[in-house]
């Protein structure tokens, strides 16, 4: 069963990507633009406080006519970040992310932010795992 220790290595050496809540929403999006990812996580002094997705984004300053310059993280990001750790499995994750209808769980260990995954990450993952398995029973049927 693939966990998110194995997700991480696949991924190999990611930066994790954070921003502080004083921080513009701008300044936010244009990070996100940059780094091409699709959620940033939200930092105070060496802890994690919130996150910010496109999907933030979208309801919370588009369809709300707020300015992003003018809006600070701290006024629109998640509050509550559901978070794993390396031992989790991809179905433990994977359900954490369907029940609270999320994309992207940062990953802890010891306190301490290790990584990111997102929803497409487990996916990828899972594709693996079956690939790996069919090949198995396919080398397991003709007898190799």
């Amino acid at each position: 069963m693939t966990t998110v220790a194995d997700i991480l290595k696949a991924k190999g050496d990611m930066a994790v990507h954070a921003i502080a809540p004083s921080a513009t929403v701008f300044e936010a999006v244009q990070l996100m633009a940059q780094k091409n990812i699709g959620a940033l996580l939200v930092m105070e002094e060496g802890r994690v406080v919130g996150m910010l997705s496109e999907r933030d984004y979208a309801r919370k300053i588009v369809l709300m006519a707020r300015s992003s310059k003018d809006t600070l993280l701290r006024d629109i990001m998640s509050s509550t970040v559901f978070f794993v750790q390396p031992h989790h499995t991809t179905e433990e994750c994977m359900a954490l992310m369907t029940e609270n209808r999320i994309r992207h769980l940062p990953v802890m260990d010891d306190g301490k932010v290790i990584g990111l995954i997102s929803i497409g990450d487990l996916v990828k993952g899972i594709i693996s795992e079956q690939q790996f398995i069919i090949a198995q029973l396919e080398q397991y049927i003709s007898g190799g």
